[in-house]
């Protein structure tokens, strides 16, 4: 589920758009003043929707569990709500590969601290090295150690692991496995500096396709996994036993008896396969093995499960199935803390039928299945299972015997039982993190029940977006899953879009004044590429394509929805009347152009291409180029029509070694003008004008005053609000971006690997303020205080300081006292300071200036003792403010 992702940003990036650096073929404008607004973010809902390839729990701290995703950061366990909470939201656009986690470490002596190995891309797709994170407060705030090489978080052999290990009885020790040849490397600082293992004997050599000239599947896999052996240490000193798991097929684990000393090739190891895992079982001796003959995540033909006793040194061939019956290799891998003995393993890349999980309670002696044949075809399982939760998980299929659907996983890397509760048990999939809290049914006769545990963790990779202005608020083409129809933004659709599912829609468009008429395009690897709905997207049916069409490309629907044009790949630009069945060749106009349809006038379409921008007015039979200069010259562009508005069309996009930026024209694109204000941008939309103004308001992913970030503006680009934070960035934002033309001030903004995230403004219903001189901060203010999460010495909390007065600020200072002795550790969107119990936060750059009727909002994390009992009085210079 995670092959076509591969490509969802990498053209963007190999075109320099996730670049943060200035355009360097223009003077920088002087910085534009940019207001404040308080926005709450949130997802449009879908739960899960992608790769989880690692889930951790900790080993001494009841309920704590962490999951890594391939591409969309990482997530914690919370108990109380069933729910995961994202922890890597503050990264940021230039730091984009720092989304994608290798690797995450629990530490079992402080449950406080957790790490994340993260990166993206080893080659070239990803621009920076890697890095470890690091946190005191459970992923609430982080500290980053940037590492002399790549990792790889959306590379093959991701499910591997976990590649990241701290040592269990010394923990200020940890062990990182790189990819690439770059071998072993420890921290003895709980992860501030890293120093290669010099002594390590192996760097690994498997590659998925050393053939691969883009330097994606020839990348040496490397180092894989590291275990210690906790009953070879005592607290306090390091663990004298650490595994080590190498990409080497015939050289596959090795072990230090001397805390990482010396190095050993584990004698007598099975060779020919690779070593996916190893998991400890110290009370009885036994490391467990789980391998296949390749990398994964969706490879694999063979494997095996063995397990090494540690005292003696003797190999065991436990496999539950002989090597010659598998078409699989084994991954997922786990043992129960609780009944020492009790191990499962999974058969990761069984594609079809269905997933295999296994299950021992004597040390792999003996083993039973998830499911199993009654007579060919037909299957009987020791599972039921409830998708009640995301009913998009059938993909609306209905598969012959022996598939089934749902289907118990694909892609099954990550299996993990609870280490306090046996009956708990999570495993992750292509698609979501099933679990069960009835696992010890699988032993007594009954059967357990499988459900979605993934709600709060959204992964999807976001291509397109629209908001109607009527039916549904939310239509999405995504990565993987296609996309979704959302009459709720709360709720889980019922269903992806279908009848044909797209493995992922590239392209969606709807008929401006009839919001019913709706077109996608996407890729298929067998069958059309083009649906049409008559419903808002509600229901579908294909269209037909043009002869080579070989994926989704562009679509654009005429204001009326009598026609359409669609720039495929594979083949030229296209146009049609009605539905799609019988498609002409455009002319005039490059293949592979994007295109869009004016808002008002049915026969107008645009197109670009290499920094060529082209317009049909005769339905989009044929195009002619523009005469307008200056626009960007490569591909990496979005442009848009504005609704009610014939011929007023934004566009956004470039590169840092060229045009880039927003430019605006009024005349159906006969001329641009570029916004002086706006260094960069890569998105832009529109949404629901502010009380009191005549035109839409923008929103654009994009570069002013020297910060990255989305922005707002109801003054058609004369001034610019900031509407996210520093702990809300969600990496790259560059796909698409549209407001909603219902309600003023929410905006849908895509992310690649966090889903659709969608903000609604404190302010509700306040306008920008204008050019010009503000006041100094007086006049009347309210403060919320809230406290969003607590740990055992820590707390991280959120303050929304609101202009109440009838002036703006230009320019503040927040001052309170903590009752209790709290001493703060860290904060962000404020400057703040601490002396004895008195703090003073102040505005960074970007959110001085805050409108009469608006708010800003910062927050930070404390360490606190005893109690932690919030501030009652806030003083914004010399005047108390109200508190909420």
């Amino acid at each position: 589920m995670r092959r076509t992702r591969i490509l969802t940003a990498v053209l963007a990036l190999a075109a320099g758009l996730l670049s943060g650096a200035p355009s360097a073929l223009a003077a920088d404008p002087p910085a534009p003043k940019l207001a404040a607004d308080t926005y709450t973010w949130k997802n449009a809902r879908i739960d899960g929707g992608g790769f989880v390839p690692g889930i951790v729990f900790n080993r001494s701290e009841k309920n704590l569990a962490y999951a890594r995703t391939d591409i969309g950061g990482a997530y914690r366990w919370q108990e109380s709500s069933k729910t995961w909470t994202p922890l890597l939201d503050s990264v940021g656009w230039d730091d984009w590969g720092h989304t994608g986690v290798v690797s995450i470490a629990s530490d079992s002596v402080d449950p406080n601290r957790v790490y994340a190995a993260v990166g993206t891309y080893t080659n070239s797709w990803d621009p920076k090295n890697g890095a470890v994170m690091r946190s005191s407060n459970r992923g609430a705030s982080w500290q980053k150690t940037n590492l002399p090489f790549k990792l790889g978080g959306n590379m093959p052999g991701r499910g591997m692991g976990e590649r990241l290990a701290v040592d269990p009885n010394r923990n200020s020790v940890l062990y990182l496995g790189a990819p690439s040849g770059k071998g072993l490397w420890r921290s003895t600082d709980s992860g501030v500096t890293w120093s290669q293992v010099a002594n390590f004997p192996n760097v690994g050599n498997y590659a998925q396709d050393p053939s691969d000239t883009s330097g994606y599947a020839s990348d040496n896999q490397g180092i894989v996994w590291v275990t210690f052996d906790e009953s070879t240490g005592t607290a306090g000193n390091a663990t004298k036993t650490v595994y080590v798991g190498v990409a080497d097929k015939d050289n596959a684990v090795y072990r230090s008896t001397d805390a990482g000393a010396t190095w050993q090739r584990l004698a007598g190891q099975p060779t020919g396969h690779l070593a996916h895992k190893g998991v400890l079982d110290a009370k009885n001796g036994h490391l467990y093995l789980a391998y296949s003959d390749k990398g994964g995540p969706y490879d694999g033909g063979k494997g095996r499960l063995w397990r090494y006793t540690t005292g003696t040194g003797a190999w065991t061939n436990i496999s539950p199935v002989a090597e010659a019956d598998t078409h699989y290799g084994f991954s997922g891998l786990t043992v129960d803390r609780q009944k020492p003995g009790t191990v499962m393993a999974t058969a990761y890349s069984a594609w079809w039928p269905d997933t295999q999980i296994f299950r021992s309670t004597d040390s792999g002696a003996t083993w039973t299945k998830a499911w199993d044949y009654t007579s060919y075809p037909n299957r009987e399982n020791r599972y039921t299972m409830d998708v009640s939760s995301s009913p998009w998980l059938t993909w609306g299929a209905n598969p012959q015997p022996p598939e089934q659907t749902p289907k118990l996983g694909w892609m099954t890397e990550a299996l993990e039982i609870d280490p306090f509760d046996s009956n708990r048990m999570m495993y992750g999939t292509g698609a979501t993190i099933y679990g069960t809290e009835n696992l010890g049914n699988w032993d007594g006769g009954g059967k357990f029940t499988v459900k979605p545990m993934v709600r709060g963790l959204e992964e999807t990779a976001v291509n397109d977006l629209a908001s109607p202005p009527s039916g549904a608020p939310l239509l999405s083409a995504l990565g993987d899953i296609g996309g979704f129809r959302h009459t709720d933004l709360t709720k889980v659709p019922s269903m992806m879009f279908t009848q044909p599912n797209f493995t992922t829609t590239t392209s969606l468009d709807f008929a401006e004044s009839n919001a019913n008429t709706v077109v996608r395009t996407g890729n298929l690897d067998s069958g059309p590429h083009i649906a049409f709905s008559t419903d808002n997207g509600a229901n579908w049916f294909a269209g037909t394509d043009p002869s080579g069409v070989s994926g989704g490309g562009t679509v654009a629907a005429a204001a009326d929805g009598s026609r359409f044009v669609w720039s495929p790949e594979g083949a030229g630009v296209h146009h049609a009347t009605g539905f799609g069945t019988s498609w002409q060749a455009s002319g005039g106009i490059p293949a592979g152009a994007i295109v869009e349809a004016d808002r008002v006038d049915p026969k107008t379409f645009y197109g670009f291409k290499s920094g060529k921008f082209y317009v049909s007015t005769d339905g989009g039979a044929t195009f002619e180029a523009s005469p307008a200069t200056g626009l960007p010259s490569g591909d990496s562009v979005r442009f848009k029509a504005l609704p009610g508005g014939k011929g007023d069309v934004w566009l956004a996009g470039g590169a840092t070694d060229g045009a880039y930026g927003l430019w605006h024209s009024t005349d159906g694109g006969a001329s641009f003008t570029k916004l002086a204000n706006v260094e960069q941008a890569d998105t832009v939309g529109f949404g629901k004008a502010a009380p009191g103004a005549s035109y839409q308001t923008l929103y654009t992913s994009a570069k002013i005053g020297g910060v990255r970030g989305i922005f707002r503006s109801t003054d058609k680009g004369a001034s610019w609000t900031r509407i996210n934070d520093d702990a809300h960035q969600w990496g790259w934002t560059g796909a698409a971006i549209t407001g909603d033309p219902r309600v003023y001030g929410r905006v849908y903004v895509s992310t690649n690997g966090r889903g659709v995230v969608y903000g609604d403004s404190s302010g509700g219903g306040t306008t920008d303020p204008g050019p010009g001189p503000d006041p100094a901060p007086t006049g009347a203010c309210k403060v919320t205080y809230k406290v969003t999460s607590q740990w055992a010495d820590g707390f991280q909390a959120d303050v929304q300081l609101a202009n109440t007065g009838t002036s703006a600020w230009n320019g503040w200072s927040l001052n309170w006292a903590f009752p209790d002795g709290q001493k703060l550790t860290q904060a962000w969107n404020a400057e703040a300071a601490q002396s004895g119990s008195a703090v003073t936060t102040k505005n960074v750059g970007w959110n001085g200036n805050v409108a009469a009727g608006s708010s800003v909002s910062f927050g930070f994390t404390a360490n606190w003792s005893g109690m932690n009992t919030k501030p009652t009085a806030f003083r914004l210079g010399d005047q108390n403010c109200t508190v909420a």
